[in-house]
C-alpha cells in the first residue's frame, strides 16, 4: 500500500495511529460476523420515527441538548437529564471522555486486551497510560488498579473476550479509587450482566457508557450517550460544545427515543440473541472449539487443531466474515458475532467442512 503524505501535515499528524475499523462489505450475499452488529434488524417504531421526522423542519438546527433524548433516556434508567451526555456514537462520547477526563499527570490504566481505540485515543490527546494484563483466562483482575492513576476504564463485559465482571468487584474498586474518574463501557450490557448505573448515585467519579448501535440495531445511526454525576455531564458539555455543539440529529432523537419506548421489540430480539449464543456455543463445542464464557453478542473461540488465522480466510473465502486480531495473546482466536439462525447455520455448516469433530 502506497502511503500518502503531504508537506502541509504539521508533525502532530507523523505520530498518530489511526484506529482501523472492522471491514464493511458491499456484497449483501455476504454472511457479516465480524462487527457485531445486531441480526435483526432496528424496532418499527424507530423506523416510523425516523420517516415521519424527515419534514420541511430539516431546514432548522437540531436541538443543541438533545433534551427529548437526554430526558428519555434518564426516566428510562431513573436519572435526571443533567446526568445525561448524549453523542455522536459511542466512539464520540469516548473520545470526550479521554480528552476532558483522562489528561492528567499520572497515567490512565485499561487492560491489555480490550478496544484498540483506547491507545488510540491516547495518542491523540497525548494522554500517558499502561495496559493492565489480564488472567491467563482473560477475566480482568482488579487488584492491578488498586494504586494512584489519572483514570480507569474497561469495556464490561470485555471486548474482544465477552467476560463480564461482577457488580460488586467494580464497587469495590470505585470504593478505593476516589481521586480519579472510572469509566465503564457497557456497549454489550443488554445482552446479559448487572449495569453499573445503579452505582451512580453512591459514586460521583463513576461514568457508564451505552450505545443504541449494538442492543437496539440502530449502529448505522451513530447514537452513544454516557451517564453519571451532574458534575462529569458538565464537563463533558464543555467539550463537546468546544466542538460541536449539534452532534444528534433530528432524525438520529426521533428514533433512539422510539426505540426506548419499544421495550417489547427491544426484549423480543435481546432474547433471540441470548438464545442463539447458547446454541452457537453448544454447537462450537461439539466441533472441538475452546469458547470464552461470554455475555456480549458475539464468542471469542479457538480451535486446538487449526489455526485462528486459517479459519479466517477458509471462512473468508466463502463469504463468511469473522474477526481475526493479529495480536500477541489473542492471536489464536477468533472473535464471531452471533448472527441469526441462518447466518450461525451457514458458519457452523462450513466450520465442520473444516475442522474434525471431537
Amino acid at each position: 500500500m502506497v502511503q500518502i503524505v503531504s508537506r502541509y501535515w504539521s508533525d502532530f499528524i507523523h505520530g498518530i495511529d489511526p484506529y482501523i475499523p472492522g471491514e464493511q462489505p458491499s456484497n449483501p450475499a455476504v454472511v457479516k460476523l465480524n462487527t457485531n452488529e445486531n441480526p435483526y434488524g432496528p424496532s418499527p417504531k424507530s423506523l416510523k420515527a425516523m420517516l415521519d421526522s424527515v419534514d420541511n423542519d430539516l431546514r432548522l438546527y437540531p436541538c443543541p441538548e438533545s433534551s427529548a433524548l437526554k430526558s428519555t433516556i434518564a426516566q428510562y434508567y431513573g436519572l435526571s437529564s443533567d446526568q445525561i451526555f448524549v453523542g455522536n456514537g459511542s466512539d464520540e462520547v469516548l473520545s470526550h471522555v479521554f480528552n476532558g477526563l483522562f489528561r492528567k499527570e499520572q497515567p490512565v490504566f485499561f487492560p491489555d486486551i480490550t478496544y484498540s481505540f483506547y491507545p488510540v485515543f491516547c495518542k491523540l490527546y497525548d494522554i500517558s497510560y499502561q495496559q493492565i494484563a489480564l488472567a491467563e483466562d482473560f477475566s480482568l483482575e482488579l487488584e492491578d488498579y488498586y494504586r494512584p492513576n489519572g483514570g480507569i476504564i474497561f469495556p464490561n463485559p470485555n471486548s474482544p473476550t465477552g467476560r463480564f465482571l461482577d457488580l460488586n468487584h467494580i464497587e469495590n474498586l470505585l470504593r478505593d479509587t476516589t481521586n480519579s474518574v472510572v469509566v465503564i463501557d457497557e456497549a454489550y450490557i443488554d445482552f446479559g450482566g448487572a449495569s453499573c448505573i445503579a452505582l451512580i448515585p453512591k459514586y460521583d467519579n463513576l461514568l457508564v457508557i451505552h450505545t443504541l448501535s449494538k442492543s437496539r440495531s440502530l449502529a448505522g445511526l451513530r447514537i452513544g450517550y454516557a451517564m453519571g454525576s451532574s458534575s462529569l455531564i458538565k464537563g463533558l458539555d464543555r467539550i463537546k460544545n468546544s466542538f460541536n455543539s449539534y452532534p444528534l440529529s433530528k432524525v438520529q432523537v426521533s428514533a433512539a427515543v422510539a426505540s426506548f419506548k419499544d421495550g417489547t421489540y427491544f426484549k423480543n430480539t435481546i432474547q433471540k440473541v441470548v438464545s442463539s449464543r447458547q446454541a452457537l456455543t453448544h454447537e462450537l463445542k461439539i466441533l472441538g472449539f475452546e469458547v470464552v464464557p461470554s455475555m456480549a453478542n458475539f464468542l471469542f473461540v479457538s480451535h486446538p487443531g487449526v489455526s485462528a488465522s486459517d479459519l479466517f480466510e477458509r471462512l473468508r473465502e466463502k463469504d463468511i466474515l469473522v474477526r481475526h486480531f493479529d495480536r500477541p495473546k489473542i492471536d489464536s482466536f477468533l472473535r464471531i458475532t452471533v448472527g441469526n439462525d441462518h447466518q450461525n447455520r451457514a458458519l457452523i455448516e462450513l466450520l465442520g467442512e473444516i475442522v474434525e469433530p471431537t
